[in-house]
Parts: C-alpha cells; structure tokens; sequence
C-alpha cells in the first residue's frame, strides 16, 4: 500500500512539474518581444548611420554530392558610407575579391585572377547595387545593410516569424529572431544592448539538396568611423588586366557564377 501511494506522489509531483513548465513557457512566450519589431529596430539603426564598417567570419556549405556538404570560410571587411561609397574585401578558401563603390562606378578586382572590371551606375549605394545584380548578376553577400531599404527587402522575404530566445554569440546578449518562407529560412542574432547590431545570420536553403547554410559571424563594429575617399577608389595595380563584366543573360551555363561574387 505504501509503494502505491509513494508512485501516486512521485506521478502528482511529474504532473505539476510538467504544469508548472508549461505556465512558464506560456508566459514567456506571451511577454517575448515580436520578433519583426525587434528587426525592424534594427534596420531603423542601421539606415540612421552614415558611416559605418565591420568585419565578418562566414562559412558557406556547398553540397558535392547526394547531399553532402563541404564547408568553406570566408573573411570579409565591409565599409560603407552613405549616401554613396561602398568597399568589401573578401579572402576565403575559394575567393579573393574586392569591391568598390565610388558613387560613379562599381569596380569587382580578382587579386588570383589579377583581373578587374568595371561598370557605371547611379550615384547612390541601392540603385548600384540593384544594376549589378540585374544587370550582370553580381551580388555581393552581406551589402544588404548598406541599403536605405533593408527593411523594405527583408519584410518581403518572410511568411512566418518566430522570437527564438536571449542567447548569446560570442558573450554578447543578442535576441535570437527566426524568419522563414517556403524556401528560406533566416535567422538573426541582434544585439541586446543600446546599439540592435546583427552579431550572427544563418540563411538555410531549403529546397536544394542537402539544405546548405550560410553563415556569418560579425564583428568590430564601427559606428563612428571616418571613412576618406580613397578607401573606395580602386588604384590598377601592376600587372592587372581589364576585363569585362558579362551581362546575365549571355553568362554560358557552366555552373560558374555570374558576374562575380565575393
């Protein structure tokens, strides 16, 4: 009899553990920021900086072969300056490329290749951008948060949103924010504390074989740099040739990227 009535308390006391886990979970979840709030305050802070730089450690999947993957790392220094100049430096284990952005042209230098070419574009970082990719299929990974639109491009990228958690990256409180679509899902880490900074992106493909990743820690950031005018000038160095961008439409199918992409 008494083994029955200590398995009766020990199941009552599981019972209310379990309860009280899930009241807690409950309220949690009902005082938890919205996570599109918390990105939108993001996007504002970073559209109100005029000058800014950071540094990124980003690894990049590449499935080989029924679905597995290989791992590559990429460093990259971003500078930006608004409302018009624009430089990333990009050294990896497949690239090593830099990009300027003068306010006139659009400059992407291969230092293996010692190649470079060059394109004019309108004088503001979002119009450049936006020929690039559709003109010749450039796109350059992280430059979106130069752009004055970045909340515009991201709230259009998700159907459902999740505020994940406080967990941290490095030692840095961040809100942990995932958004997702049919064939995205995104994650960021944006910084707890006065400046909402994203400190961790993880985009996930999720219709390609393997679901490959993409992600980028970053780090130093600069919000009161002062960025001169030569930063974002490309000088040739000796024995360097000009090539030519290829238009996206003509770019031969060999599985290579088009344009050229950091």
């Amino acid at each position: 009899m008494r083994s029955n009535k200590i398995w009766c308390l020990a199941l009552l006391g599981l019972l209310v553990s379990n309860s009280s886990v899930s009241n807690a979970a409950a309220q949690e979840a009902a005082t938890a920021p919205n996570p599109v709030t918390v990105i939108r305050q993001m996007c504002d802070y970073l559209k109100s900086l005029q000058q800014f730089s950071f540094r990124a450690e980003v690894t990049n999947d590449q499935v080989y072969y029924e679905g597995k993957k290989l791992q590559y790392g990429i460093d990259m220094e971003t500078f930006v300056r608004r409302p018009d100049r624009l430089r990333v430096n990009a050294e990896g284990d497949l690239v090593n490329k830099e990009f300027f952005f003068n306010g006139k042209t659009i400059t992407l230098y291969d230092k293996t290749d010692k190649v470079y070419a060059s394109m004019e574009v309108l004088p503001s970082i979002e119009d450049a951008l936006d020929k690039a990719q559709k003109d010749f299929g450039l796109r350059v990974a992280l430059t979106d948060l130069a752009s004055p639109l970045l909340w515009e491009h991201i709230s259009k990228r998700f159907e459902h949103s999740l505020y994940v958690g406080m967990h941290k990256v490095r030692g840095v409180r961040c809100h942990h924010l995932a958004f997702d679509r049919d064939d995205v899902e995104f994650q960021v880490w944006v910084d707890a504390g006065d400046k909402p900074l994203p400190k961790k992106i993880i985009f996930t493909l999720k219709k390609l074989e393997g679901s490959p990743q993409w992600t980028a820690y970053l780090k130093d950031w600069s919000t009161s740099a002062m960025l001169e005018d030569g930063l974002f000038n490309f000088v040739v160095p000796p024995g360097v040739r000009k090539i030519k961008f290829v238009p996206a439409k003509q770019t031969p199918d060999t599985g290579k990227e088009k344009g050229g992409k950091p």
